[in-house]
């Protein structure tokens, strides 16, 4: 993902564990974005910020030893673990790089670009899906899933989500991040020059599973970033996660995921 400086969630081990998380969470319905987007046998894919590479190894099943996919992101230990994850599958159609968005160099490279939860993170969004429009083949599809982070939503009521989601929502938007990006996707993609613009939308929710922490999980990925803005302290952290993972152990209680927008269009030929 494109600057490190600004990217707000902790990387590494601890990292791709809560991407892990979730794509879990999202694998089935990101299956069905790429299969409406044309992801097809035979082709050659990107995709750019792939975190921990849950995506990548899955569109590498479905394109085959015919096609081939791409995976780059900024974080070195990722790409090494995903590169290690690709080794044990026995999948050798997927190449792992260490790269920044913002510097992707490619034109009428491949079939399909595909990017998820990146341009959320990126101050420079619009040249980073630029670069992405520029690096697939005319007729070939640009594919975006990324969220809107103020629909998260508990039931009942969770005062401590409350107060997590404009506490997130803030260092995000201080380190140049966009946390309500997902609605503006469509618009984005138009103005970019694609053609053929589609939507779907979807926002999982739990009542039981590691999925159903995923907020008190990424306020620990998100402690150091929120400590060095001077935001809260680390105490009012500790209890925050503290009452997110009390209200997440409840069985009678339902904890949704930020909404995920899915936009996709295509290069005019």
């Amino acid at each position: 993902m494109a600057g490190v400086s600004s990217y707000v969630i902790r990387g590494g081990v601890e990292g791709k564990a809560r991407l892990g998380v979730i794509s879990e969470a999202l694998e089935v319905s990101t299956a069905a974005l790429l299969d409406r987007a044309g992801l097809r046998r035979g082709m050659r894919c990107l995709d750019l910020g792939c975190g921990g590479g849950d995506v990548t190894l899955a569109m590498a099943r479905v394109v085959g030893p015919t096609g081939a996919v791409v995976g780059i992101d900024m974080d070195a230990v990722k790409v090494e673990l995903a590169q290690q994850d690709a080794n044990t599958e026995g999948i050798r159609n997927v190449e792992f790089r260490r790269g920044e968005a913002t510097e992707l160099d490619a034109r009428d490279a491949y079939d399909l670009v595909y990017a998820r939860l990146l341009l959320t993170h990126v101050p420079a969004r619009t040249m980073v899906l630029d670069r992405m429009i520029d690096a697939v083949k005319p007729g070939g599809a640009v594919v975006v899933e990324d969220l809107d982070h103020s629909a998260a939503f508990a039931y009942p009521s969770c005062p401590a989500l409350d107060r997590w989601i404009p506490l997130y929502n803030a260092v995000s938007a201080r380190r140049g991040g966009d946390p309500e990006i997902g609605p503006k996707l469509v618009g984005m993609l138009r103005r970019a020059g694609l053609a053929d613009v589609e939507l779907a939308a979807v926002q999982p929710a739990f009542v039981s599973g590691p999925a159903k922490r995923i907020h008190q999980i990424t306020v620990e990925n998100v402690r150091d970033a929120i400590l060095r803005e001077d935001m809260a302290t680390d105490e009012e952290l500790e209890e925050l996660a503290a009452e997110l993972e009390a209200f997440s152990a409840d069985r009678e209680t339902i904890v949704g995921f930020v909404r995920i927008y899915q936009v996709w269009g295509r290069r005019p030929r």
